[in-house]
């Protein structure tokens, strides 16, 4: 079996994942979401916040539930990285409250569109979704307090950008509040470099301690894992798109479980 490669370039790359959450996007469909319900009870959302979200803003593609990190309090002002079709988006908005607001950002049209029509037809107005990429924030300096952000960064080919631009916009005692995942060990390069792992959030994934040294070399302080859990044992083999991947990859089940059992995502705080 061929497996197609990634590109190296970082504009390309981003094109690639563009391409790749359209589809995401334009694909869904109802078996889809009971199938996104059931990952968002895994890593870590409530059944109150499952239900309090728009239909069609969870997609079942996050590792963790940054809105529990910490507690986001009344008036602060979030951005949430790569907000997609607006779960975490929306869960903040309710958290900051009608003195609050919460910026989405996303480059990816088809996961603007979505996410602007959910707050459309719930009628939330403290949240807005921005088009952009998280290496380039449409944000002014020093004027956020919270940067959420649910298993994206790992999908960036310049992830020192991502949080140089995330330090930028938060003001002084700002903090991050990060779902992601890492590496613990390095993974075949045939499985790295494939557009299918990349876009499975594995492909873009760094060893843990690089990680966490990125978000230091930033400037963040106080950076300190707060949960974390193995993909091993978060992985359903018999969710389609997981049986999709492994037969794209030519893996097996054994494989396909050695393999996310070198992956971890992190709940990750810091600091301004």
């Amino acid at each position: 079996m061929t497996i197609e490669r990634r590109p190296e370039n970082p504009d390309e790359i981003r094109d690639l994942v563009r391409k790749g959450y359209t589809r995401i996007v334009e694909e869904r469909d109802a078996s889809d979401a009971a199938l996104a319900d059931d990952l968002g009870r895994r890593i870590g959302y409530s059944e109150e916040q499952l239900e309090a979200v728009p239909e069609g803003a969870n997609l079942g593609v996050g590792c963790g539930n940054p809105t529990a990190i910490d507690a986001l309090r009344a008036g602060e002002t979030v951005v949430d990285l790569g907000s997609g079709a607006g779960m975490d988006a929306f869960l903040a908005a309710r958290q900051v409250g009608p003195t609050g607001h919460v910026i989405g950002v996303d480059m990816t049209d088809a996961m603007l569109a979505k996410a602007r029509d959910n707050a459309r037809k719930t009628g939330v107005e403290n949240v807005e979704f921005r088009k952009g990429q998280i290496e380039n924030l449409p944000i002014e300096d020093a004027s956020v307090d919270v940067i959420l952000s649910n298993c994206v960064i790992n999908l960036s080919p310049e992830k020192d950008r991502v949080y140089r631009e995330a330090f930028r916009v938060l003001r002084p005692g700002g903090r991050v509040m990060i779902s992601d995942i890492v590496l613990e060990r390095p993974l075949p390069r045939a499985v790295i470099e494939s557009i299918d792992a990349y876009l499975g959030c594995v492909g873009g994934a760094s060893l843990r301690a690089e990680y966490l040294e990125t978000i230091a070399k930033a400037g963040f302080r106080e950076v300190r894992v707060q949960r974390e859990a193995s993909f091993g044992d978060a992985i359903d083999l018999d969710d389609p798109r997981v049986q999709e991947l492994m037969e794209r990859l030519g893996i097996s089940a054994g494989e396909a479980k050695n393999y996310a059992a070198a992956v971890t995502s992190l709940s990750i705080y810091a600091v301004k």
